[in-house]
């Protein structure tokens, strides 16, 4: 169930994450066992966690592979180190929307909210690349901490992707 997409304007936020390739085969093994290397490595800085974890995607080609980073919000601008880097999300206008239910539903999710979006005549921040279309920030933020909430078609995925000025 997809939430009706509104448009919202987005403050910049800086994170920490793991930047990783995967292709559509292998990316619900990959990508999930990276968050707690992640939350491990903020711990072990430090560093509080300021809003809940995301995969943001960098470069898509649905075929092929994409580039996702696995980040967590922090409060202030931080040093990466080793694997762990250091980002910001950019400021700007975002289509945002909520899914609840299980995240094997998200690329349908998507899928509406791109027909939305397209519906409307908005443009994304993107640009095509050779390796696919590289965006400036195509988030799914995981709202839902599955220790406290198991049954994963209850969870809450916002997904938020930035719009081109």
């Amino acid at each position: 169930m997809l939430s009706e997409p509104t448009l919202e304007e987005l403050p910049a936020r800086p994170y920490a994450a793991l930047r990783r390739k995967v292709t559509m085969h292998n990316i619900g093994e990959v990508l999930p066992a990276i968050h707690p290397t992640v939350f491990g490595w903020l711990a072990a800085k430090g560093i509080a966690p300021a809003g809940p974890p995301f995969w943001k995607y960098n470069v898509i080609d649905m075929e092929a592979e994409m580039e996702v980073e696995v980040g967590v919000p922090v409060a202030t601008a931080i040093s990466g180190d080793g694997d762990v880097l250091a980002g910001v999300l950019p400021a700007g206008r975002y289509v945002t929307a909520w899914h609840t239910g299980h995240p094997s539903e998200l690329a349908a999710a998507t899928g509406s909210l791109l027909d939305w979006a397209a519906g409307q005549g908005l443009k994304w921040d993107k640009t095509e690349s050779e390796h696919g279309e590289r965006w400036a920030s195509r988030l799914e933020i995981y709202e839902t901490d599955p220790a406290e909430e198991p049954d994963m078609t209850k969870w809450r995925t916002q997904l938020a992707f930035k719009l081109a000025d």
